[in-house]
């Protein structure tokens, strides 16, 4: 049964993708885009659900909306709305009497009315300045009543409309950043590895010429899987980790304690800058899988070692 109706909506949903009419979403777009107040969406029951998630999609992404309850707008709230605005209806049948009562309303205002429906001919339809139809082949309830399809496509088109304006104004990703300071999605686009990363007395370094005997210490006590070898001017001149100690004992035995750092270390390590994103360093760590690193040096464009970031802190904190 499943597998049918995961078919089904597949179908229903190429339907609409294969029969939408592309240059009637265009002039809606070019509607949209040349809003100089305010977008209100309105609808009800699912399509008031879907009104208010676009609603809020397009507030995120940089363009002015709220959502707009049909009721209340015709006990008061409708006073938000001027000549410079844009309310878009949102129904399958376009004949919900809640949205009906609107227009004449806002005619009178001079607020701009779009619709989007699934039948061309209904009443919101005509009485709306621009009317863009979905194409709805039938919802995936076997009775055809609930809806489902319809509220699919309808929340397509409102996303595409959404970015569509997020690209027409050029909307960065330090705009979008800030209008989501909380969350996982504030936290990817904000934090970098400079808020992360160990710095100072915290790094563990040694020197080239350092004998493993004597840095072992130094590895222990800082708990970070690893030790930065420096020069005396602390540009980077590779990484020793727990692993390479294992490595180095196990070849080696005894003598390896003996040895020179700058004979066992990694050389020319993957690095970071400061200012990048601490999203981007998780990234870089877990770009081969077969070789995932858990640390990364951070340097400024001299080679000069700043600090280190560790995938535990990035994680800790939330990524």
């Amino acid at each position: 049964m499943i597998k049918q109706l995961f078919a089904q909506k597949r179908q229903y949903i190429n339907h609409f993708f294969e029969t939408v009419d592309l240059s009637a979403a265009e002039n809606f777009f070019d509607i949209l885009r040349s809003c100089q107040g305010l977008i209100a969406l309105t609808g009800v029951g699912k399509s008031g659900l879907v009104a208010k998630k676009i609603a809020v999609t397009l507030t995120s992404t940089g363009t002015r909306a709220i959502y707009l309850s049909p009721t209340n707008a015709l006990h008061g709230d409708i006073g938000l709305l001027s000549n410079k605005d844009v309310c878009i209806a949102i129904s399958k049948s376009g004949e919900s009497d809640e949205l009906l009562s609107l227009v004449p309303t806002l005619k009178n205002r001079g607020t701009r009315l779009l619709s989007i429906v699934s039948n061309p001919n209904s009443r919101l339809a005509k009485h709306c300045d621009f009317s863009m139809t979905l194409p709805l082949e039938k919802e995936l309830c076997p009775y055809n009543m609930v809806p489902t399809t319809s509220t699919s496509i309808q929340m397509i088109f409102g996303d595409v409309m959404a970015i569509a304006l997020m690209k027409h104004q050029g909307f960065t990703l330090d705009q979008y950043a800030l209008n989501h300071p909380a969350g996982t999605i504030g936290k990817r686009i904000i934090l970098k590895v400079k808020d992360l990363m160990l710095t100072g007395k915290q790094i563990p370094i040694c020197k080239p010429t350092d004998k493993l005997v004597d840095i072992l210490v130094e590895l222990s006590n800082k708990r970070c899987g690893c030790i930065l070898v420096v020069d005396d001017h602390m540009s980077l001149q590779g990484i020793f980790t727990d692993g390479d100690l294992r490595r180095a004992l196990l070849k080696q035995g005894p003598d390896s304690l003996g040895k020179p750092v700058q004979e066992l270390m990694t050389r020319s390590p993957k690095w970071i800058d400061p200012s990048k994103l601490a999203w981007e360093a998780m990234q870089l760590m877990e770009a081969d899988p077969k070789n995932a690193i858990a640390m990364l040096p951070v340097l400024d464009e001299s080679g000069k070692v700043l600090g280190l970031i560790k995938l535990h802190d990035i994680i800790q904190s939330g990524l």
